[in-house]
């Protein structure tokens, strides 16, 4: 019993930045797992379909808006989903010879908090980047818009690699990306299109998680439980906290486990850390 109220807390919590900042999810989800001392594969399996599930409902909501590009949602999937496949046939590949990639996992989820923190950070100027890429006289505009599909595809693979190895990209990051590629799409059309690629590559990339016995149900059951109310509570009161000031230190938590995450990765695999802290419970 202990036990559910603490994950229910954590999801609750995780859902109340969630609804307060519209970011975070996965972000923070991950690393409050670890450190309740699961391992990086069950936090990472185990957040993914917690981020299907969290996410499908935001879609839904878009979808009735008519706020989702589904052609830039395909052409994401159509690199991202494969990608997420192989990458799971690998991670497969490695457990089936007693081969540990934990450290992969911990080294990959450190960046993406790093990138993630530093788009955050530096929101203001990504999004004065998009105006000036928006211009007709602008050379890499042009190029992009030449080239955008291709260039769409590809990164998706990269986001079906980055997501399934550590479960954040598939928002913060994906909607930068996205910023970039589409500088005349509208914002809330680049959320709602980002939000409905996220679903499907977390759900592909959760179920192969689970198939490889990555996911703990009883946590993603009690996150769930805590996450529904938190995210109401967050969205209710959102507006009497200053959204930049929220977002910069929520950038900065992040920046902080990033670099813990990826500095100290290969450590905590060494010493067996992770191990430890299972035993201890």
């Amino acid at each position: 019993m202990h036990d559910i109220l603490l994950y229910a807390f954590a999801g609750g919590s995780v859902g109340f930045v969630i609804g307060m900042t519209g970011v975070g999810g996965g972000s923070l989800m991950t690393p409050i797992l670890l450190a309740f001392c699961f391992k990086p594969a069950i936090a990472v399996g185990t957040d993914l379909l917690y981020a299907a599930i969290t996410k499908a409902g935001g879609v839904f909501t878009h979808s009735r808006q008519r706020t989702v590009e589904w052609s830039i949602v395909a052409r994401m999937a159509l690199g991202s989903l494969p990608a997420s496949l192989v990458t799971m046939y690998v991670i497969k590949h490695l457990q089936s010879n007693d081969i540990d990639y934990n450290g992969i996992l911990t080294m990959t989820l450190g960046s993406m908090l790093v990138i993630t923190s530093l788009v955050l950070l530096f929101r203001t100027s990504l999004l004065r980047e998009r105006h000036q890429l928006a211009d007709d006289h602008s050379r890499l505009g042009l190029f992009e818009r030449k080239h955008s599909q291709p260039l769409t595809i590809l990164m998706g693979v990269v986001l079906g690699v980055l997501v399934t190895l550590s479960s954040v990209g598939a928002g913060a990051f994906a909607a930068a990306v996205l910023m970039i590629l589409y500088p005349r799409m509208a914002m809330i059309r680049i959320i709602g299109t980002d939000l409905a690629h996220a679903v499907p590559l977390t759900a592909v990339a959760g179920l192969g998680h689970l198939q490889l016995g990555h996911v703990d149900f009883y946590l993603l059951i009690s996150l769930l439980l805590g996450s529904m109310p938190g995210i109401w509570l967050g969205t209710k009161i959102a507006y009497r906290v200053p959204e930049k000031t929220m977002q910069r230190i929520l950038a900065l938590i992040l920046l902080a486990l990033g670099l813990k995450y990826t500095l100290f990765s290969s450590f905590i695999v060494e010493m067996d850390w992770i191990g430890s802290c299972i035993s201890a419970q």
